[in-house]
């Protein structure tokens, strides 16, 4: 009887589910043993499959090369016309399988043990030639494809995924891989930037609208308009921060008074500003925007004024409120 879309949905994911949660079973001393051959290996960890596996294998390599363990995507089809010679004496070799019998497994097992690399399987399958062939093995049998004729690789390809990622996870455990660490392999994009950029990089290029407190209206107004950040901060001589004057801080004093003539920035500033140290992550300095419900910060160090964040930079970053 077939299912409507709604139910068979919701049958996949609950049979997907079930495998992964199964897997838990196999997390053993084997599985531990495993990890450290990773961890200690003074090479590359290559990584290999054919078939749906050859994709996953290509997931797990990304995986450990951004998280800290250098690692090969080797084709199994590929790997005995050629992509062999990439297996070099100090490096582990993977190889991912649901049954461990497949042609192109068995063609390349032998000529890595004769390589003397230390091979680890990640398969369905534990009686295999491939698991019995292996220095280490790790388990992701499922009881069941979530495919309706328990055919095409969809829960046990999961399966060696989510085994993949725990590898990952426990060798980035191991190596101590933190924030920074990460940030060095994704430099690029959003998370990149969330990761690595500081204040003090998003400041460096920007023009910085300084007054005295003595400054005229007029001089306000052309320092705001020249250095076109919506704002100025007023420093004393020593270039001590005494306040700050924003295009709106102008507008409100223009309701109010009539008589401008000899208005300075003293009498138009707000003092005590909002602040922030030119290291700390722009993220950060985000969470202040938010908690504040301002649009620009007073950049200092020591005392020493430095310059102005504007909101607007932040966002045209990519980075936004969390």
């Amino acid at each position: 009887m077939n299912l409507s879309i709604t139910e068979a949905a919701r049958h996949t994911v609950a049979l997907e589910a079930n495998a992964i949660a199964g897997l838990q079973q196999f997390i053993d001393s084997g599985f531990e043993a495993a990890v450290n051959a990773i961890y200690h290996c003074k090479g590359r960890v290559i990584v290999s499959g054919i078939g749906k596996s050859a994709i996953v294998a290509q997931k797990i390599v990304a995986t450990f090369n951004s998280t800290g363990t250098p690692s090969l995507f080797m084709h199994a089809a590929d790997a005995i016309h050629g992509d062999l010679g990439m297996v070099q004496l100090d490096d582990i070799v993977v190889i991912l399988s649901k049954s461990g019998e497949s042609p192109e497994i068995k063609a390349i097992v032998p000529l890595i043990k004769n390589f003397n690399n230390l091979l680890m399987a990640i398969v369905g399958n534990t009686d295999s030639f491939l698991a019995k062939q292996s220095d280490f093995v790790i388990n992701t049998t499922v009881s069941k494809e979530a495919c309706p004729n328990n055919l095409a690789p969809t829960s046990s390809t999961t399966a060696q995924m989510v085994m993949g990622d725990a590898i990952a996870v426990c060798l980035m455990q191991l190596r101590d891989f933190g924030n920074e660490d990460f940030a060095r392999y994704h430099p690029g994009g959003n998370l990149g930037k969330r990761l690595y950029l500081k204040v003090q990089d998003l400041i460096a290029n920007n023009l910085v609208p300084k007054v005295l407190p003595t400054a005229t209206l007029k001089e306000v107004i052309m320092e705001i308009t020249e250095k076109m950040l919506g704002v100025t901060a007023v420093v004393d001589e020593t270039g001590k921060v005494k306040g700050i004057i924003t295009d709106g801080d102008l507008r409100r004093m223009l309701e109010k008074r009539d008589d401008i003539k000899n208005i300075t920035a003293a009498d138009i500033c707000s003092p005590n500003p909002k602040t922030i140290e030119p290291f700390v992550m722009a993220v950060d300095a985000m969470e202040v925007f938010a908690l504040h419900d301002i649009s620009q910060l007073i950049v200092e160090t020591n005392g020493h004024y430095l310059g102005i964040l504007h909101l607007h930079e932040l966002i045209k970053e990519g980075i936004g409120y969390t």
